[in-house]
């Protein structure tokens, strides 16, 4: 059904509340009105590091390396004996008898794109495409968890607090699966989440003419034609307006309201209020939020990319290893302290590692972490043969370790973990089973979840 439909039907499921950060929230509303609310569903929240962080500085070290591999930083001991980390993760090592670490991740993509399709959305293709082939897998769950009915309550099924949305979303899916996106630093004093919680009727009328569905209604007809019924218009715009005037929906993304000794322990910076946000919105029924950690907290290019060009690289995990630290170690504490730890599964990851054998280059300009314009400086580049990443909660036996790489990370040499195997824990956790569970393409040919992996034993609870 491809022409002119297919336009003005996304025009159709965006334009209702830009203002709110590119939600399609009637279109979503319809979506899930469509069946009985089945039981209270299990929450994921997916912490992303864009670009990849080397396994070999943070959770996987090497200390018996040569110096060429093993890089500058001591190790230090961790709550869980014979467990290992580097000194970047003091927080992280004190709290460790309560996640998992996954040494021996692997994926066979060497770019960007091409290696976060593969563990976002299972897309195996080894080559970088400027948009998504396959729905992610926050979409997919998005859509799938709708199908057992609609919500009890007036909050979004996925939120994205600065999400990872460079090289994924919804795909053949349509945007009525994408998330509500929240945008900015909630550690701004300025900070607000658009649009949500109004209570003054004069700010719903002008919220209601901003929305504009209503003097919207003959552009509507044409543009949607049969593909909608007119007469579900008006009660999804009431339940998207409910969801911006709600006092439920306002006070979940409301930071304040977490006593201050609570924000300082997350990191009063950006990072650390993005996971504090995404806590505070599983505790209060959000089904999937991601949050990605980049911008100024990670060096000069705003990502975990640590080439020599662009960062000195172990400047960089100096730079950005405490706010790091501190929010990921407070999220698996709050997880575990507020009895969530059965419910809501906490993933943090990149698409890839890092070479474990370091390499040097001319700085390509100044800024933090990396020295000025022509200066020589270390950096690991691009390493999906074998990386590490954490989960917590989810009901996870915690304190371990998973898998191992060789003695100087470079290869996995026990419990090889594919991307596939990834996604296959994650939509476990949900309660979706990715080896029977089907989606249609465009053409409507019903697609499998993912082609061969086979949910992580020791990570499913």
């Amino acid at each position: 059904m491809a022409g002119g439909g297919a336009g003005p039907r996304r025009e159709f499921l965006r334009f209702g509340l830009s203002a709110a950060g590119g939600l399609s929230l009637p279109g979503m509303l319809r979506l899930r009105a469509e069946s009985q609310l089945g039981a209270a569903p299990k929450a994921v929240i997916l912490v992303w590091k864009p670009g990849g962080c080397s396994h070999v500085d943070t959770y996987d070290p090497k200390p018996e390396a040569t110096s060429d591999y093993r890089g500058p930083f001591q190790t230090i001991a961790t709550k869980v004996p014979g467990i290992r980390f580097t000194e970047l993760l003091p927080r992280q090592a004190a709290i460790a008898d309560r996640f998992t670490v996954l040494r021996s991740m692997s994926q066979t993509a060497g770019g960007h794109p091409a290696g976060s399709m593969q563990m976002l959305s299972g897309d195996m293709d080894t080559q970088d495409k400027p948009k998504p082939r396959l729905p992610d897998w926050m979409c997919v769950a998005n859509r799938l968890l709708a199908e057992r009915g609609p919500r009890v309550n007036a909050l979004p099924r996925y939120v994205g607090i600065n999400p990872p949305l460079g090289y994924n979303g919804p795909a053949y899916l349509g945007d009525a699966w994408q998330p509500f996106v929240v945008a900015g630093d909630p550690s701004d004093p300025a900070f607000r989440v658009p649009n949500l919680g109004l209570e003054n009727a004069a700010e719903v009328e002008r919220l209601r003419r901003r929305v504009g569905l209503r003097g919207r209604f003959d552009r509507l007809e044409r543009m949607v034609g049969r593909r909608l019924e007119m007469e579900a218009i008006d009660t999804f715009e009431a339940q998207a307006l409910e969801l911006l005037t709600s006092r439920e929906a306002r006070h979940a993304f409301d930071l304040s309201r977490e006593d201050e000794a609570t924000r300082d322990r997350y990191g009063r910076n950006a990072w650390g209020q993005q996971l504090l946000m995404a806590r505070r919105l599983v505790e209060a029924g959000v089904d999937i939020v991601t949050t990605e950690l980049s911008g100024p907290l990670c060096g000069r290019t705003g990502v975990w990319d640590d080439h020599a060009v662009d960062h000195h690289v172990f400047q960089a995990l100096t730079f950005r290893a405490a706010a790091y630290d501190h929010a990921v170690a407070a999220l698996i504490e709050d997880i575990h302290d507020r009895g969530l730890a059965d419910r809501v599964l906490v993933v943090v990851s990149g698409e890839f590692g890092r070479t474990p054998k370091i390499s040097y280059g001319p700085s390509t300009g100044a800024g933090n972490a990396s020295g000025p314009a022509g200066t020589i400086q270390p950096g690991r580049d691009h390493w999906p043969q074998a990386f590490s990443n954490l989960w917590a909660g989810g009901g996870i036996e915690p304190g371990r370790v998973v898998g191992a790489t060789d003695k100087r990370g470079e290869q996995v040499v026990e419990r090889r973990c594919t991307a596939q195997d990834f996604l296959a824990t994650i939509y476990h956790h949900l309660g979706i089973d990715a080896a029977r569970v089907t989606i249609p393409d465009f053409a409507g040919r019903p697609t499998a979840l993912v082609d061969h992996g086979r949910p992580i034993a020791e990570l499913t609870g």
